[in-house]
């Protein structure tokens, strides 16, 4: 059990683990991935569980022919839940507190980890950059 929602963990794959993000794309997953495995932590990366559908309404009367049921809605976008090994990970603590670095030797921002710019501009501090 979490204590907070910033500090999220459980099993993924049979491995207990730290939950960075819920709910992210492929592009996501693998932008974290790869930020976090350069920084040596062990990701783990599962589908997210389908979203729970609403119950269909049934029909009241039994003359409607099948044909005119509700539309199919259109499938739902495949989302992953990414995890790290050390159950101590927290997303929030890793940013502020400067604790992750880029490849290029930079220090993760809170821009660059939300993918806002391409490159971590870390000599500007979060608090002093106009949006």
């Amino acid at each position: 059990m979490a204590i907070n929602k910033n500090h999220e963990f459980e099993e993924l794959n049979g491995v207990k683990c730290a939950i960075v993000e819920r709910n992210v794309s492929n592009e996501r997953a693998d932008f974290l991935k790869s930020i976090l495995e350069f920084n040596k932590y062990t990701v783990v990366v599962i589908a997210a569980p389908p979203p729970k559908a609403a119950p269909a309404a049934t029909p009241a009367t039994s003359d409607a022919p099948a044909a005119e049921a509700a539309p199919l809605a259109p499938p739902a976008p495949e989302l992953f839940t990414v995890g790290v090994t050390d159950v101590m990970f927290n997303p929030i603590n890793a940013i502020f507190g400067r604790l992750l670095k880029t490849p290029d030797g930079h220090i993760v921002t809170l821009a660059f980890w939300e993918q806002e710019e391409a490159v971590s501009q870390d000599e500007i501090p979060y608090f002093d950059k106009k949006h």
